[in-house]
């Protein structure tokens, strides 16, 4: 893959990146929500031209009752699941204080999302998250609650989307800097979730997010450490998307290059509402649309924050959950500077929620699963060293 020169970002501290990275997902999750489903096209045509920063409902005042949206307040600044499914995957790294695996999302993601009632913005009331998330989400109660099934294989099953890859970011911050051990982590978290190439996507985007913290890293360095984690369709699709995202620095003009790009890997087709009859079923040959089109972004954008996250936003289709991976890729290269400060505190405000608390929490977790992970290191050193003295 070719690749044109980026600019070195700045050394910045894990509680720097780590909020970029969690209050950029949110930014870009809050512009993505409005536009949710469209075409670039259809985008254009409501907005009279593209979308520039937080914007209403595509159906004004009618979001309550106008259908696909209803009865979701998609737009104003509201962040969807994704951020929602993010800050409780935040919540399991408190209350664990180390590495997750599937059955830390049976023990304490589930419960969370089925007994304490939260503000949800789309909904404009206090409601149980369970009552907000999309199908794909609820299957891991379905499965995990009521089916008792194990929780390494209870994604068996489910429809092959976005669904667990939109939440991962965290276990990029927890894993900061070593991108194959944030992979392998998300492989099992996202087992509880996902299968197939939904599953692949959570651990390369989970891995992404890890190598944007590596001091000195780029957009290319990026898509780099993804390449080198991703397996099959995932992997191709990535390549794909990403030899063509170089030859552009402008998403207008990318915008039609990289959907035909992922094209071929997207098993949803051409109409995002009307997914053919093959759609989210599990493949080898096939990846997910939305992580392959947020590192494309992050390589047309440079890695500027406004750049990479409208590319996403405009590029329309499910561009919530797009822009919430593109920016908190950015967020991690550049820290929570990179994030325009008015997009975050109105979004911080529209949608109710404290985009900051999570931030601080993650990267103090990080900080001691870090120093955990050294003392492990040492104990089997230690003993590997006296096997091989005998």
């Amino acid at each position: 893959m070719t690749t044109r020169t980026d600019t070195t970002p700045t050394v910045l501290s894990l509680e720097n990146r780590t909020a970029g990275t969690l209050v950029g997902a949110a930014v870009g999750d809050a512009l993505g929500g409005p536009v949710e489903g469209w075409t670039p096209q259809a985008i254009v045509e409501r907005h009279g031209g593209r979308v520039h920063g937080i914007v209403g409902p595509f159906h004004g005042d009618a979001w309550r009752t106008a259908r696909p949206i209803a009865p979701y307040h998609k737009g104003d600044g509201h962040v969807t699941d994704d951020t929602l499914m993010t800050h409780a995957l935040v919540r399991v790294y408190e209350k664990v204080r180390d590495h997750l695996d599937a059955h830390a999302i049976a023990d304490h993601l589930v419960p969370d999302l089925m007994t304490r009632p939260r503000w949800i913005p789309e909904l404009e009331a206090e409601a149980l998250p369970l009552q907000r998330i999309f199908l794909a989400e609820k299957w891991i109660v379905a499965r995990l609650h009521y089916g008792h099934v194990d929780p390494r294989e209870a994604g068996v099953g489910n429809i092959v989307n976005c669904g667990a890859a939109m939440y991962m970011a965290p276990v990029g911050v927890v894993n900061a800097g070593n991108p194959r051990t944030a992979y392998e982590e998300a492989l099992d978290i996202a087992g509880a979730h996902q299968s197939s190439y939904g599953r692949e996507a959570a651990g390369v985007f989970a891995a992404a997010v890890a190598a944007a913290f590596v001091p000195g890293a780029t957009p290319a360095s990026v898509v780099a450490s993804a390449l080198g984690v991703a397996k099959d369709g995932t992997r191709s699709a990535i390549e794909a998307v990403c030899d063509v995202a170089v030859r552009y620095d402008d998403f207008e003009e990318a915008l039609a290059p990289l959907r035909e790009a992922v094209a071929p890997f997207d098993t949803v087709g051409p109409e995002y509402r009307n997914p053919s009859l093959g759609a989210r079923r599990p493949s080898r040959l096939h990846s997910i649309e939305e992580l392959p089109i947020a590192l494309g972004m992050l390589l047309v954008g440079g890695g500027d924050f406004r750049r990479t996250v409208l590319g996403a936003v405009n590029y329309g289709r499910d561009c919530d959950s797009t822009a919430t991976m593109s920016g908190a890729l950015v967020g991690a290269l550049h820290g929570e500077g990179a994030v325009p400060e008015e997009w975050g505190t109105e979004v911080a405000r529209a949608s109710r929620l404290d985009l900051w608390s999570p931030a601080v929490s993650l990267a103090r977790v990080a900080r001691e699963v870090h120093t955990r992970d050294l003392e492990r290191r040492r104990a089997h050193e230690a003993a590997f060293a006296a096997i091989t003295s005998l």
